[in-house]
């Protein structure tokens, strides 16, 4: 029986946990142990007065910086058993679908979430801390974008999703945003569902989403088409070597 997805999250907020991730089938499959979800409380690694966690930053400045000995204490109290140990920073590489589905095929996940001004750099490199960001903008702290790294992971699990294809035709898996869904009513408020959607004409169906998925690449993320075609041209040339 294989070790099912464990997840450990660092936070000074714990019962911000499980928060999105106890709904839905995310939370139906944490009920049915398809995968684990552990926290600690950052700040009971403390050993400073009042259970503080943070001081001044060096050089000056605003706000507070997460001291070192205390992360690394609570760090250091966490089993990786091989899992990466992440730490949601907007300064870290981009959550992409293809790292989602590589981590998702692995154990699982330790997760450091960050507050106030930071964490202090010295924690990061001394222990091999992975830098990643959910997105160019900057949160409070960490939780949230732990939260939504977790359950793009969970939701590959198998047997997480009801249907195996729901995972296949989805953003990013192909390098293209998804086509648009539509349902019923077939008319809603004057605006008709695409008649060929209703044909029944299931390669004309394949070929409008192929379509449309690309035409909405290009008009909303065509950097998604640049690094494609940047690929593309990369193993070209690694295949003539």
């Amino acid at each position: 029986m294989n070790t099912p997805f464990a997840t450990t999250v660092l936070t000074l907020y714990p019962d911000a946990f499980p928060g999105v991730l106890g709904a839905s089938v995310i939370g139906r499959a944490l009920t049915q142990k398809k995968w684990q979800l552990e926290t600690l409380d950052i700040r009971s690694f403390s050993h400073h007065k009042h259970a503080s966690v943070d001081d001044t930053p060096a050089g000056g400045g605003p706000g507070m910086v997460l001291r070192p000995d205390v992360a690394a204490t609570a760090i250091d109290a966490v089993d990786l058993h091989g899992r990466p140990l992440i730490y949601l920073s907007p300064r870290g590489k981009p959550l992409s679908q293809a790292m989602v589905q590589e981590f998702a095929a692995g154990p699982g996940l330790v997760l450091f979430c960050g507050r106030f001004e930071g964490l202090d750099d010295r924690v990061v490199q001394a222990r091999n801390m992975v830098e990643i960001s959910v997105g160019d903008f900057v949160l409070a702290g960490g939780e949230v974008a732990a939260q939504a790294m977790i359950e793009a992971c969970v939701r590959l699990l198998p047997g997480v999703l009801g249907a195996a294809e729901s995972t296949t035709e989805e953003s990013f898996e192909d390098g293209l945003l998804e086509y648009p869904h539509y349902t019923r009513p077939r008319i809603w408020e004057g605006r008709e569902i695409p008649p060929v959607l209703l044909s029944g004409d299931h390669g004309a169906v394949a070929r409008w989403r192929s379509d449309e998925a690309m035409r909405i690449t290009r008009a909303r993320r065509p950097d998604l088409l640049d690094s494609a075609a940047a690929q593309v041209r990369n193993d070209s040339m690694e295949s003539e070597e």
